[in-house]
């Protein structure tokens, strides 16, 4: 019973701190764009523009913008930003925003990093 007990705290205590870091990734590197829709940035909140975004599912999305997608700069043009810290600034943006995804697990994580190098091949082609 312990036992079950301190797993269960543990697993609050592991989602709060990856909201608190998501939350803490956008207000340093995200919200200069996402707060006030700079250069087509959907807005944190505006549901309408997120829907599609949070449609093209975690693992593209997030992948998308971290190697830099339509005006927004690879990683948010904060160059030492890994790629955990950016997929819980995601995590948080798309869950303001009408989202309910969970900070990646290590399979997740694993599918979003495939799917930045494969992007990255498709931007070397153009």
């Amino acid at each position: 019973m312990k036992k079950l007990v301190f797993i269960s705290v543990l697993s609050l205590c592991t989602l709060n701190l990856a909201h608190a870091n998501g939350e803490a990734t956008y207000k340093q590197v995200c919200l200069a764009c996402h707060g006030a829709g700079v250069a087509g940035a959907p807005k944190v909140g505006d549901k309408a523009k997120w829907a599609p975004l949070i449609k093209e599912g975690q693992a593209t999305l997030t992948a998308h913008g971290y190697v830099g997608v339509r005006g927004m700069p690879p990683k948010g043009g904060k160059p030492d930003l890994t790629l955990a810290q950016f997929a819980d600034a995601v995590v948080y943006m798309a869950n303001q925003s009408g989202g309910t995804w969970k900070s990646p697990d290590e399979k997740l994580m694993h599918a979003i990093h495939e799917e930045v190098e494969k992007r990255k091949k498709q931007l070397a082609k153009k």
